[in-house]
């Protein structure tokens, strides 16, 4: 803070230096910027890739996220073969859409997909959508 004496009537007057302020704003501004593009959202997995998609919808009641040794993860919920009905009819419970996406790893064995997906046509869940990264060039 800062304050000044002038000559006119002997006035105090006190103003802030607000330099600082946006000195630590500015380097708060820079450190967010580079932070935001590496935070992931869901359990890490190493998607596959496909020529035709489509964006996935901000909002989503249920993502199914399983990784490449098998563990899966209902939104955030770690999950078993025995307990993921449970999960899933929990977590569409309040949906109106009964619409599940499937996060899984490349690297997963093409069994595991299928017991679960008959898990998840157990649970009475319509639609399946399959989450993968966009292929950037055509096949090689």
């Amino acid at each position: 803070m800062g304050f000044s004496v002038s000559d006119q009537k002997n006035e105090i007057s006190s103003e802030p230096n607000v330099v600082p302020l946006c000195d630590v704003l500015l380097v708060l501004l820079i450190i967010f910027m580079v932070v935001t593009p590496l935070i992931q959202k869901g359990v890490d997995v190493s998607l596959p890739t496909a020529l035709n998609t489509i964006d996935m919808p901000e909002t989503t009641d249920a993502i199914l996220h399983i990784r490449k040794d098998g563990t899966m993860y209902v939104n955030e919920d770690q999950a078993t073969m025995e307990n993921l009905r449970t999960l899933l009819e929990e977590a569409l419970i309040t949906s109106s859409e009964r619409k599940l996406y499937l996060r899984a790893d490349q690297e997963l064995e093409y069994g595991v997909i299928v017991d679960i997906i008959q898990i998840v046509k157990e649970a009475d869940i319509e639609i399946i959508g399959i989450i993968a990264e966009k292929k950037t060039r055509g096949l090689d």
